[in-house]
């Protein structure tokens, strides 16, 4: 790993892994946060956050400031964030096997990083996130995989509004055409393996195995590859089988321009509530609890359970 000369409370280092599941190097940028490897202390939570089509690597340091920022506010604690150079891969294993993208971050990154940095195991200190592609494969691992990471944050994800291929329209296909998908999802398209690699998909074919995933959604209301419909869809989806998730339509924020460091200091911020839960359920709530549940028995509504995983009354 390579230090960068970049000034910041936290350091960027470089690396690059080598794996038979993908073809050639892929470099990692790393953000380590103020005063790591200074002291002894317990393990970082780690965030892999992932950036979107034809970007790179390199793009972490777009949040470079938002990273020090929101660790030095307290909105997230010190943890170590992680952004491999995926290509235009769509973070997936290829129909063919040609590339295997989920399998190199979950088998092979992942334990890479584990085993060089001073970050916890623990799945609730193992998030994932990204925007626009990134945005998408944060979705699909989190979901495919809600017994490695706790907590997915996706910002504008490149998801379509349907559960299976034949319903993705024209205006999906005029930024994502058919001939791209045929590269990783067999020509002609595979429409079952499309469908188990469709986030809205898993989660409506079994949305119970998500419940312990903290999920974060958000996108921008003008959104030029019209994502916010796929977003709805999917948020529709989670809200309509009751699995509690936090959803933001954000109210003129573009795909591009600088909406998005504001909105990823957001994002960070629900990822530190998951990874330290505020006590927002204190004894004045129960109190007030306690007045509105007599209220619902005098009129003969049932009680709901409490249990923040579910959305109340689902």
């Amino acid at each position: 790993m390579v230090a960068s000369e970049a000034k910041m409370a936290g350091r960027m280092i470089s690396d690059k892994l080598a794996t038979p599941n993908v073809p050639g190097e892929v470099a990692v940028s790393i953000y380590l946060p103020e005063g790591y490897g200074e002291t002894p202390q317990s393990f970082y939570p780690l965030l892999l956050l992932l950036h979107g089509g034809d970007g790179s690597e390199q793009d972490l340091l777009r949040f470079a400031q938002v990273l020090d920022d929101a660790v030095a506010s307290g909105r997230i604690p010190p943890l170590v964030v992680a952004m491999p150079h995926a290509r235009r891969s769509l973070y997936m294993d290829y129909r063919d096997g040609s590339q295997r993208w989920e399998s190199f971050i979950v088998g092979d990154l992942l334990p890479h990083l584990r085993s060089t940095l001073n970050i916890s195991s623990e799945r609730r200190h193992t998030c994932v996130g990204g925007y626009s592609m990134g945005g998408l494969g944060s979705l699909r691992l989190a979901f495919k995989h809600p017994d490695i990471f706790g907590t997915v944050a996706s910002l504008e994800p490149a998801i379509e509004p349907a559960l299976c291929w034949r319903e993705v329209g024209p205006r999906v296909m005029f930024w994502r055409p058919e001939e791209f998908m045929e590269t990783i999802f067999g020509a002609p398209i595979d429409a079952e393996y499309w469908a188990e690699n469709n986030p809205a998909t898993i989660a409506r074919r079994d949305p119970s195995r998500l419940l312990d995933v903290g999920i974060y959604l958000e996108v921008g209301d003008q959104d030029m590859l019209y994502l916010h419909e796929g977003t709805e869809f999917l948020h529709r989806i989670l809200f309509d089988a009751g699995i509690s998730h936090e959803y933001r339509l954000v109210r003129g924020a573009e795909h591009v321009g600088p909406s998005l460091e504001a909105r990823m200091a957001d994002a960070l911020g629900f990822v530190g509530r998951q990874i330290v839960p505020p006590n927002w359920i204190d004894e004045r709530v129960l109190q007030v609890r306690a007045i509105m549940d007599a209220k619902k028995r005098t009129v003969g509504i049932p009680l709901d359970g409490v249990d923040p995983r579910w959305i109340r009354g689902s």
